[in-house]
């Protein structure tokens, strides 16, 4: 009895987006066998010293351990109670990844029978109905670590959709103009030219600055902590390379890797799969100083000219004994056309400039934003179009 209910705790961790494995299931079997069923204490810390691969996980693992041992047949009158709001007050005091719990624990309904010839109508229109329109418009400012994964799923279309962060600058070439209302002034040079072929005809020609859309280069965190956002963030920068916009992206977590060949594939699937094969340390450390001196030495003057801004999109968090960060990060300022720090911690009211990591990295940013949710990843477009506006006063 008690192997089918850790069998079934499992799997109300694994639907929770923890990756419990069969390895994972013997390993809980033999440590409660170990420690006995006599205290409860015991139980909770056999389980999760063998069910754990990072200390992020702890919440969501307590708020499953609480619910489910205490009466497995209680459940389904629980999902109430745990089912939070995606936006409001009340947010702040649940724990995190709620959604995804109550989404583990809940009772799965049973399937309909498949009709292939209106299969694709069906699953159009189920989609609209779960999310209309004003669920989309809660959506944006809902946290990505507490969605859903129906929501999760929904927000990763809306980030690949999303408009360009930046607009055309004007370059020094010039290019050919039809006329005077499209922007163009009169080319002498050329009018004079083909006055010279075809004397007999005296038609205008004008010329105007060439405009470019300026490159974007961003650095990944994809550590542990910073896994579900960084997976969405690869499907917003997928969308962007979709629209010709030139994006360079590399990950880091203890080692730098450039991606960007992978997301030039037009299926955002085939291309994070080809992402996940490539890069070898997900929900790995965080080295952001020997990641951050690898990019300087090897890829920043390649990458950031042209005006190009550089994203850095990190908890800030290093774990990192040899390299020096804030000498890294000075000469990646010195690099960049703009560095804009993209932090999901930022999201809390109370946030303070304590970590020695983000305390090297501040002084060398133009901006520091979070990037928690769809709405604030709509507001990096106007960040990078105001002026640079460095975020001292954090360390104060």
């Amino acid at each position: 009895m008690i192997a089918d209910n850790i069998v079934h705790f499992a799997r109300v961790l694994r639907g929770a987006g923890m990756a419990i494995g069969p390895d994972r299931v013997l390993a809980a079997l033999a440590a409660v066998e170990l420690v006995g069923l006599q205290r409860r204490e015991d139980v909770h810390a056999a389980l999760s010293a063998v069910m754990l691969e990072r200390h992020e996980q702890q919440p969501l693992f307590d708020a499953a351990f609480d619910t489910f041992w205490r009466d497995p047949k209680l459940l389904e009158q629980m999902m109430y109670l745990l089912l939070p709001k995606i936006s409001g007050r009340g947010d702040k005091q649940r724990p995190p990844r709620a959604n995804r719990l109550a989404e583990a624990l809940s009772v799965p309904k049973a399937p309909e029978p498949p009709n292939p010839a209106n299969q694709t109508a069906k699953e159009e229109v189920q989609f609209d109905t779960h999310f209309t329109f004003s669920d989309r418009e809660r959506l944006q400012k809902a946290d990505f670590e507490t969605m859903t994964t129906a929501e999760y799923e929904l927000a990763k279309k809306l980030a690949e959709a999303m408009p360009l962060p930046v607009e055309p600058v004007r370059r020094r070439r010039h290019e050919a103009a039809s006329s005077a209302r499209d922007g163009g002034r009169l080319d002498l040079r050329a009018t004079l030219q083909r006055m010279a072929r075809q004397p007999h005809t005296l038609t205008p020609l004008y010329t105007r600055p060439r405009e470019e859309l300026p490159g974007l280069v961003v650095l990944l965190d994809i550590s542990g902590s910073m896994d579900r956002y960084s997976r969405l963030m690869l499907h917003y920068v997928h969308g962007l390379m979709r629209r010709a916009l030139r994006v360079h992206t590399l990950t880091f977590g203890t080692r730098l890797t450039n991606i960007s060949r992978c997301l030039k594939e037009r299926d955002p699937d085939v291309a994070l799969k080809l992402a996940d094969e490539q890069v070898q340390d997900w929900k790995g450390g965080t080295r952001i100083a020997s990641s951050l001196e690898e990019f300087n030495r090897l890829w920043a003057r390649r990458l950031l000219g042209a005006n190009a801004a550089l994203l850095l999109v990190t908890d800030g968090l290093d774990r990192d004994e040899h390299g020096d960060l804030s000498a890294a990060a000075a000469q990646l300022h010195r690099l960049a056309h703009r560095v804009v720090w993209l932090n999901p911690l930022l999201r809390y009211e109370g946030f303070q400039a304590k970590a020695s990591g983000v305390r090297a990295l501040l002084p060398h940013v133009d901006r520091f934003l979070p990037v928690h949710n769809l709405a604030s990843l709509a507001d990096l477009g106007a960040a990078l179009r105001s002026a640079p506006v460095a975020p001292h006063s954090l360390l104060h």
